[in-house]
């Protein structure tokens, strides 16, 4: 994030959904309502390091909306996690669980911190005191967390455990789903780590059902391969797309022929990362963005395709599997130049509707198949698809507004019906 931030990532949410809220006339006192967060939490809070000192550290949970259900979204621990950063998370938060019809608000947190500077044990610490900060703030009826950058299951299960163990006693066994992306042993779902991934792939085969197009005979690069660019691009291979470009943190590869991604994953598992993947050829960052490739999806961080990016890119669709990865000045450019954009609201709902999956399992003390959770986040991705594909028709609009105004449609009739308090 550092050096990418152009202007406020805040302003820039606010600025997509009035767009799409202009097409809709939407109501004013909707609009004011939804430009900003219900609750600002900050905390400070201390933690004991391993050589006995101890360091301030700060965390955030944004609660942008709760009209339609709890607030929900991930928990990002990331050295330039920021305000700004987390209110716009929020606010994508809100209009994504709205746009795919599960009955969640938006939130977003955050911890300002570099994971790999610290020792496992430090990072239990950090994520209980945290949690124990955070309190009431957070419970499996009003805001519920789950895994994003720098957070994983094993995150998830601590804050569970601590969430539990300041509870009612009464009560410890019923909170489990104050967060989702647990592991499985500790009350996850089946199929909860890959669903972002999987939510993108299900995305791009729709596209191809719109144009025709065939996964055998597509081309991609992936920016980030991470949780969501690594399942994606295994997902994605073994369906037959042939990935030619991968970059992380460590480096960027290429190979015009197709990247062995079995080989690759279990090279960034040893190694940390994919630098010195024997199986490619090592490119500076900025190569990736010039592949000539049917499909780049971006996995990585915010405002990543800027203006000089999107010049470069020589692809006919983006599928936007991170969250806000185009820069709002760089979107005409790429309009002028034909390439399609499937947005981050839809492309990379797959996670939260798993997380959705997983809070009703907990409620209802079940456990579904994988093969039930596929299908229903399958026909959950696809329906919402349908419907924004039916209001681009109707409003001769991009893609990305029309997948707004699904969202606001939901949310405003809502808001007619139950009014607004007082």
């Amino acid at each position: 994030m550092t050096g990418t931030r152009q202007r406020s990532l805040h302003q820039a949410a606010v600025d997509q959904f009035q767009r799409a809220a202009d097409l809709i006339d939407l109501n004013e006192a909707y609009r004011e309502i939804l430009s900003y967060p219900k609750n600002e939490i900050i905390v400070n809070f201390p933690v004991a390091l391993d050589d006995g000192t101890r360091k301030v550290f700060t965390g955030y949970r944004i609660q942008h909306n709760n009209l339609l259900g709890p607030y929900k979204g991930g928990l990002r621990f990331h050295q330039d996690v920021d305000l700004d950063e987390v209110k716009a998370l929020a606010a994508w938060m809100t209009f994504k669980t709205a746009l795919v019809g599960v009955p969640f608000g938006g939130a977003k947190g955050g911890v300002t911190i570099d994971p790999a500077g610290y020792s496992d044990d430090e990072m239990r610490r950090v994520v209980r005191r945290f949690t124990h900060a955070l309190g009431s703030n957070i419970g499996p009826d009003h805001d519920i967390p789950a895994p994003d950058m720098g957070t994983s299951s094993k995150t998830m299960d601590w804050v569970m455990d601590t969430y539990a163990n300041i509870s009612p006693p009464g009560f410890r066994h019923s909170v489990k789903g104050v967060v989702t992306g647990k592991s499985i042993e500790v009350g996850g779902s089946v199929g909860r780590e890959e669903a972002t991934g999987r939510g993108v792939l299900y995305s791009l085969r729709h596209w191809c059902g719109e144009t025709g197009s065939r996964l055998d005979e597509l081309t991609a690069a992936v920016q980030g391969f991470g949780n969501v660019g690594g399942h994606f691009c295994e997902l994605a291979a073994e369906a037959g797309v042939t990935i030619t470009g991968v970059s992380d943190h460590t480096g960027t590869i290429t190979n015009e022929d197709g990247i062995d991604i079995a080989k690759l994953r279990l090279w960034s598992a040893e190694n940390g990362g994919i630098d010195g993947f024997p199986g490619a050829e090592a490119v500076d960052t900025e190569a990736l963005f010039a592949l000539p490739i049917d499909v780049f999806v971006p996995a990585a961080l915010e405002n990543q395709i800027t203006v000089e990016r999107a010049a470069k890119l020589r692809c006919s669709l983006i599928i936007e599997a991170a969250n806000g990865p185009t820069a709002a000045d760089a979107e005409p450019i790429l309009a002028d130049r034909a390439i399609e954009i499937v947005p981050d609201i839809l492309a990379n709902a797959g996670g939260v509707i798993v997380s959705y999956f997983e809070w009703l399992q907990n409620k209802s003390a079940r456990a579904w198949s994988f093969a039930d959770v596929d299908e229903r986040l399958r026909d959950l991705v696809w329906q919402a698809h349908d419907r924004v594909v039916e209001r681009r028709r109707q409003l001769d609009c991009t893609r990305r507004e029309a997948a707004y105004v699904v969202a606001l449609d939901r949310i405003a009739d809502v808001y007619d019906r139950r009014g607004i308090f007082p």
